[in-house]
């Protein structure tokens, strides 16, 4: 008998079920889908006004995502282990959506606006990866749930800073032209 716990197959108890890798496909779909069918909300002049903040801290969080992998920040029980499958769904999906909607909604109210990231990243952080480990969908190895959240809440403070940054230097180059 194999008494070593493993951490990359969905077989075994622990949980209340197991992700199988169908299933990891279809809820990684469902969370990209319900994310972009919120697009259309957003408004044509919201999108290019928050893009190109949103992407930078995008590609930033690809960086990180990355970065933590390597490291094992946290892992994914089924395999294959590939960004493509594991990560990037979350960083097309919920990540990419929070950034756009809570820049639309409290963009030029700093208050607010960390507020609404603070209850995003802690949903994320603590009742989301709890369930993500109870049904093995991955687990948070070398961080911890507030470690985790602050490693997305930091990032609010640069998105909020690009979008400060971008809009001003639109504002001036508007002035003189």
């Amino acid at each position: 008998m194999n008494t070593k716990k493993s951490l990359g197959n969905s077989k075994g108890k622990g949980g209340f079920f197991n992700v199988s890798i169908k299933k990891q496909w279809l809820l990684n779909i469902f969370m990209v889908l319900l994310s972009w069918i919120t697009f259309p909300f957003l408004g044509v002049k919201n999108i290019k006004r928050f893009l190109p903040a949103s992407l930078i801290v995008g590609v930033l969080e690809i960086i990180h995502a990355s970065i933590g992998k390597k490291r094992k920040w946290w892992v994914f029980y089924n395999k294959p282990n590939s960004y493509l499958f594991d990560e990037l769904p979350f960083n097309l999906g919920p990540f990419l959506f929070v950034t756009f909607w809570t820049l639309k909604i409290s963009f030029g109210n700093f208050k607010l606006f960390i507020l609404l990231n603070g209850i995003a990243h802690a949903f994320f952080a603590y009742p989301y990866s709890y369930i993500a480990k109870r049904i093995k969908y991955y687990s948070l190895v070398r961080f911890s749930n507030f470690q985790f959240f602050i490693y997305f809440f930091s990032k609010s403070f640069l998105l909020y800073g690009l979008q400060y940054f971008l809009e001003t230097k639109t504002k001036i180059v508007k002035r003189l032209t």
